[in-house]
């Protein structure tokens, strides 16, 4: 059965919701216990996708808050608590029990409570005497936002900049890596999986892969196992790979434009835990969400948009005619003598319109709001020339060169600030030789309208540093924050790995570690396996095909990659089963930003602004 990531959460949660007692048949709590709902923000960002204010009643939830807000006392009922484990929290927690705001207080935390953070828990409520509404203290392990069945994000800000800041020393990145660890930790527990784990050798995506395989392993020697698959290594078929990688081993995929649906989505109109506003129709803004309850988003994201457009304008057509035909039915026959068949024939009809109705609603519903967001969409493709932003982003990035004036006729036509920073950005990442005089001319234009350039500078800053890297020294190749390293490898990787038809380097590597045989492109990368004792850990007997592949990309991923992923498990015979996740989920803008604070801590800087708008 295919790892589905968003169902074993949702299950989780409902047995949360229950006290932590089994769900019922319907998969939801008992109705018939009433109970309050607090959580933090992060908890709450991981709810929201998964289960929507309206279906808090079928599990019981009367009432929900933020636990920063100020609440009144309510009696009679249990609190349900759903937070990170920190010191705020615990604090929090303390201060409502000693305040009797509740009868019981079931305390669930998003990952493992420290024991420092159990014992604040517990001698706080001794000296106010409230520890007996303490029911239970549980680790929940979810400290992910699912967005999709194969889609989650850990919802860690700005990881990319920590970990290539220049400034940042080993104990910081210690951290940030330990934090990235606790959430795949999560993620495999809710999976109820341990995988075989691959790897890039050096840099954050072995610090991780290193950190996460001895985590699992301490785990599996506990009492309290949370991992039940069968197997032992041997059986390394049944159980998934795990291919972790570095936003740094392709770029490129970060920052370019896309012109398919669902990444246009994200990157245009900022799509957010599966949620978006747009300007409506007839004016005032709208709400969206975006999920797999949404069959024309589900069926037609990874189309490029003009096909999007035709596919709605048929539905459309579709669903006029299918009115046409109840109300053909329901009318009547013009000019019929009155008998029981006709009445009994037209009752008939009659009932299966009134059946049909709410499905010829909801279908009315469904493309009312995707020609809603097209046409905000189109818009936007219209006045930006998105369009040619994403053929010549694309065509600059197989050729590996673009004509002079064409490169300036982009950064001088069309398009706010950041799409020309990003395709600046692309020209020097694609090229395979850089001609001095046209990034004179590249800076030259961006100045001219205005743009801030320091991530430009420090991408160009990384690209002049490939020769001198290439033949550094392994101390230098050791060193977490040696970005220029870190990117040499990106831009060769690319390079090597593109295929005619721009298959993402990321997507090719999966593909062949999925297949499990030897090739030169991956013959480097690292091998863990948990289960293994460590002398055989990297053994070539665990090279065998996985049906099934969790991605990680540290740094921030995006929907392109997710998309891409998902089209090669789909064109996999037999089928296979890609769960795509990363440290945040990232439109282009957002991405350019985090390389612009780098430039900035690199000493590049500029007094004007990369406007979004």
């Amino acid at each position: 059965m295919a790892l589905n990531l968003r169902q074993k959460q949702t299950e989780c949660i409902a047995r949360m919701l229950n006290l932590n007692q089994p769900v019922n048949a319907t998969g939801t709590a008992n109705e018939d216990v009433y109970k309050i709902l607090i959580y933090d923000k992060f908890c709450q960002n991981i709810l929201s996708p998964l289960i929507h204010v309206k279906d808090l009643r079928k599990h019981g939830v009367t009432l929900y808050f933020l636990i920063e807000k100020d609440r009144k006392p309510v009696h009679g009922v249990p609190a349900v608590y759903f937070v990170q484990p920190n010191q705020a929290n615990i604090q929090r927690i303390v201060v409502d029990a000693s305040r009797s705001l509740y009868d019981s207080f079931h305390i669930n935390s998003s990952s493992s409570i420290p024991r420092p953070l159990l014992e604040d828990l517990v001698s706080g409520t001794l000296n106010s005497d409230s520890i007996n509404r303490i029911s239970k203290v549980h680790d929940q392990y979810l400290e992910f936002v699912t967005l999709e069945d194969s889609l989650f994000s850990l919802a860690q800000k700005s990881s990319y900049v920590q970990l290539n800041d220049p400034s940042a020393g080993d104990r910081e990145i210690e951290e940030i890596v330990e934090r990235i660890v606790t959430g795949l930790f999560c993620v495999l527990a809710t999976l109820s999986v341990v995988p075989i784990i691959r790897c890039p050798q050096g840099g954050p995506a072995e610090m991780v892969a290193s950190a996460l395989d001895q985590r699992l392993r301490d785990h599996l020697l506990s009492k309290n196992n949370l991992f039940t698959e069968g197997g032992s290594f041997m059986s390394s078929f049944q159980r998934p790979i795990l291919c972790i990688f570095d936003r740094n081993f392709e770029l490129s995929v970060g920052i370019q434009h896309d012109f398919r649906y669902r990444p246009l989505v994200h990157d245009i109109l900022g799509l957010r835990l599966n949620r978006l506003s747009v300007q409506g129709e007839k004016g005032g803004m709208r709400s969206y969400e975006l999920d797999s309850a949404d069959p024309f988003w589900v069926e037609n994201g990874s189309l490029e948009f003009p096909e999007v457009a035709v596919e709605i304008e048929s539905q459309l057509n579709k669903y006029k005619k299918d009115v046409d035909e109840v109300n053909k039915r329901t009318g009547g026959t013009d000019g019929a003598e009155f008998d029981g068949t006709d009445l009994m024939g037209n009752t008939k009809h009659l009932m299966n319109a009134v059946s049909s109705l709410p499905e010829l609603t909801e279908r009315k519903q469904v493309i009312d709001k995707h020609t809603n967001i097209a046409t905000v969409l189109l818009g936007e493709i219209k006045e930006r020339s998105l369009d040619s932003y994403a053929k010549k982003e694309n065509d600059m990035l197989i050729r590996g060169s673009i004509d002079r004036n064409e490169l300036l006729g982009v950064l001088r036509g069309k398009g706010t600030n950041m799409d020309k920073l990003r395709f600046a950005i692309l020209y020097l990442i694609s090229s395979e030789s850089i001609n001095q005089s046209d990034v004179e001319s590249v800076e030259a234009a961006l100045k001219e309208s205005e743009v801030d350039t320091s991530a430009f500078q420090y991408v160009k800053k990384l690209k002049s540093l490939n020769a001198s890297v290439a033949s550094a020294n392994s101390a230098s190749r050791n060193n977490i924050v040696d970005w220029a390293e870190k990117f040499y490898a990106v831009t060769a990787g690319v390079k090597n790995l593109l295929s005619s038809d721009r298959q993402l380097a990321l997507t090719r590597t999966v593909e062949l570690l999925m297949e499990g045989k030897p090739n030169p492109e991956i013959d480097s990368y690292l091998v863990f396996d948990p289960r293994a004792p460590k002398s055989n850990s990297g053994s070539s007997h665990l090279r065998v095909p996985f049906k099934e592949a969790i991605v990680f990309m540290i740094g921030g991923g995006n929907y392109v990659e997710y998309g891409s992923l998902q089209e090669l498990a789909q064109r996999q015979q037999p089928g296979k089963h890609v769960i795509y996740g990363a440290t945040e989920i990232l439109t282009g803008v957002e991405f350019v930003e985090q390389l612009t604070q780098l430039g900035h801590k690199m000493g590049f800087g500029s007094t004007a602004t990369a406007s979004v708008s």
